[in-house]
């Protein structure tokens, strides 16, 4: 249909007008026709059975009815008054009751007049009321472009107080159907609705609004959240293509002394097959004429550094340097004790900058990174100041990108005319059809075996009464010479409770574990950071037994010789913060234990999460039944749960369908890249269209 009625501004379309036009713009962000179409129902109300009242039930569902009212009254009560109507049918009678708009209500309803009335029933001394029903004259009802599967809208408490209800939204809906007469353009090619066996965008678009049953209603909800997928998918997939053309970057293509040196004679261990296979993709994405943009997921303790640095070596060996950037300063500091251990022997200038590094260090540091006698730099946000100039910046890897914002990774790769490769690395497994929608446009790599010699944790779930068999265990570990973490929730809202926890927790535990013979240390986030490091630093050098912590040792802390890690209250983790956690023991060569602490009242969810703890280490299979827990936005973390702000597709329920949109954009567009095959030109002109509507691709890396 004519492109431009869809444009047209909301207020005009006959029962909108401005007032009610604004509320729609500034509550649903409906500003033209066309996000009116858009505006798909939650959920629908099978209105295809129509009740009599001796059949109703006192089951609080809602129900239709058809009757008339034969008199209406107003009733005092305590606060006010209430109007009731007398209701019947055939087969007896009940009462239709108002609390509120009494005036207006009495005036337009009709005495002996066959009215279908809707809403939920509740029965009051053996009779059937319904409160605020939906009414609507039979006649009209039989007249009405009403389906039986009645749609309910997303709203909100404003606009149900403006009096825009959901039968209001519905109204101007059938009104939008009648102007534009359901004459949608078709989006997609023929040969694909044939293929797939979809129902043309015209028959998607009524039956979502006016579905007349529950097969109709579903094939255009498969209809369109397969164009919605794909659409996402030929933008993801096109950006990566474009960036390989455009995006020139530097060929790295000498394997020269730094990396043959490291690999013959100062590797620690073998690498893994699949550390082996990540760096050869690593290897031919630098070798190619297009700057790297990939994504490394690997679980805890998986041997990410070490590839990190074995890409780091490629840069140095082309002339180039390279940085590491990590959200935390804890992180940042592992990260460059870990590189310059292994690095020990290559005589390379190796530099920390965080917000702590001394003036005059920097001073330093800000020097012989534009002369270029410093290699490798490694630090947080720090690395982003305008002050920090390269002489020639290779390669820029991002440890955790997900804690960075948009601006803060560009700011990054501005640092250079040519923008340097970038590696992406996390510890947080994303699932794949995350993988598939956020980094759609990231080549993803990931190692997904541990490296040998270590060996799975055990994993156990106690409740509190068991507290003194747990504590026998620490012992007995203790004894043989081990170390254990003790750890607490901290939840911002509730901070001073959780504190209470900690303190008394620890004050427990050092009844329990009495000096000389134990000791132990506790870090939490009011200590000052120097306080902080000086208690860690007792740990990981063996001089505490028992470490107790609030979650501030998530990430970051490496200290092989601890082998028990126990989560108190762990009903109040999430999935990927108990693995994260988990992930901080099993670090040695010795067998590690996981306990997770609960109460006896656990919802089903906090069951869930327990048994997936329990029955497996996979951070993969952990991140897939955390996402149908809590939904992408959860998971994303709240910069990036705006990303997709999908319409109808859901990408937990929908995976199936985000594959198959995935797989038919990939060979779209290996077979006519820029769509400009005859039986694309439709195609082309939406995908242009959307990308100057949906700026949300463009932040991703």
């Amino acid at each position: 249909m004519q492109q431009n009625l869809l444009e047209t501004p909301i207020e005009y379309l006959k029962g909108v007008g401005p007032q009610r036009g604004d509320l729609l713009r500034k509550e649903l962000n409906i500003h033209r026709y066309g996000d009116l179409i858009n505006l798909y129902p939650n959920r629908y109300i099978d209105r295809t059975r129509y009740y009599k009242i001796n059949e109703l039930q006192n089951s609080n569902s809602e129900v239709q009815v058809v009757g008339k009212i034969i008199n209406i009254k107003t009733v005092e009560q305590k606060k006010g008054k209430r109007l009731v109507a007398t209701f019947v049918d055939d087969t007896g009678q009940m009462e239709l009751v108002w609390f509120q708009g009494h005036k207006w209500i009495r005036e337009s309803l009709k005495i002996n007049v066959v009215y279908v009335i809707f809403g939920k029933t509740t029965s009051f001394n053996g009779v059937f009321n319904m409160a605020h029903p939906e009414m609507e004259l039979l006649e009209e009802h039989k007249a009405s472009l009403r389906s039986a599967m009645q749609p309910v809208y997303p709203s909100t408490e404003k606009l149900s107080n403006k009096g825009i209800s959901n039968k209001v939204i519905n109204k101007i809906m059938q009104q939008l159907f009648m102007e534009t007469q359901a004459l949608f353009t078709e989006t997609l090619p023929g040969y694909l609705l044939e293929e797939l066996k979809l129902i043309p965008k015209n028959a998607a678009l009524f039956n979502i609004h006016f579905p007349k049953n529950q097969d109709f209603l579903a094939k255009a909800q498969f209809r369109l959240k397969f164009e919605e997928l794909f659409f996402i998918q030929l933008q993801l997939i096109t950006k990566n293509l474009i960036r390989k053309h455009k995006i020139k970057g530097h060929p790295f293509e000498n394997v020269g002394d730094y990396f043959t040196n490291f690999y013959n004679n100062h590797l620690p261990f073998d690498l893994t097959n699949a550390q082996k296979k990540v760096l050869k993709e690593i290897r031919n994405d630098l070798g190619s004429n297009a700057q790297m943009n990939r994504l490394l997921q690997g679980d805890v303790g998986s041997g990410k550094t070490i590839v990190g640095l074995m890409s780091m070596l490629l840069a140095l060996d082309n002339g180039f340097q390279a940085c590491l950037m990590a959200p935390t300063e804890i992180l940042a500091s592992q990260h460059f004790n870990g590189i310059t251990e292994l690095a020990k022997d290559l005589n390379l200038n190796i530099k920390l900058l965080t917000g702590s590094t001394k003036t005059a260090d920097r001073k330093i540091i800000h020097e012989e990174l534009e002369n270029g006698s410093l290699h490798i730099i490694i630090g947080t946000h720090a690395l982003l100041e305008d002050k920090v100039k390269f002489k020639n910046l290779g390669l820029a890897i991002i440890d955790e990108q997900h804690r960075f914002g948009v601006e803060q990774r560009s700011k990054l790769w501005k640092k250079n005319e040519v923008p340097p490769h970038v590696l992406v690395m996390t510890a947080t497994p994303i699932p794949r059809t995350l993988a598939m929608s956020l980094y759609g446009d990231l080549d993803v790599s990931v190692i997904d075996e541990l490296p040998p010699g270590r060996k799975p944790i055990t994993t156990v779930h106690r409740y509190d009464n068991n507290r003194l068999k747990v504590w026998k265990f620490i012992r007995d570990e203790i004894a043989k010479g081990r170390q254990i973490y003790i750890v607490y929730p901290l939840i911002q809202e509730s901070e001073k409770m959780d504190y209470k926890d900690l303190m008394d927790g620890f004050n427990g535990i050092t009844r329990d574990f009495p000096l000389p013979q134990y000791s132990v240390s506790i870090v939490h986030g009011q200590m000052k950071p120097a306080e902080k490091d000086a208690e860690m630093k007792r740990f990981s050098e063996g001089k505490t037994n028992i470490m107790v912590a609030t979650t501030v040792i998530e990430v970051g802390v490496n200290v092989p010789n601890a082998s028990v890690m126990i989560i108190e209250s762990a009903e109040r983790f999430g999935l990927s913060q108990l693995h994260q956690l988990r992930g901080r023991v099993g670090r040695g060569a010795e067998q590690s234990y996981c306990i997770l602490m609960t109460g006896h009242k656990l919802s089903n969810d906090t069951k869930t999460r327990i048994e997936t703890m329990c029955s497996t280490n996979d951070g993969f299979e952990i991140a897939e039944v955390d996402l149908k827990l809590r939904g992408p936005g959860d998971i994303m973390g709240t910069q990036q749960s705006g990303v997709l702000n999908l319409q109808i597709a859901d990408l937990v329920k929908d995976r199936e369908i985000l594959q198959l949109a995935r797989h038919c954009a990939i060979k779209l567009l290996k077979d006519d890249a820029s769509m400009e095959k005859p039986e694309h030109q439709t195609l082309r002109r939406v995908f242009i269209e959307l990308g100057k509507k949906q700026n949300i691709w463009n932040y991703i890396s």
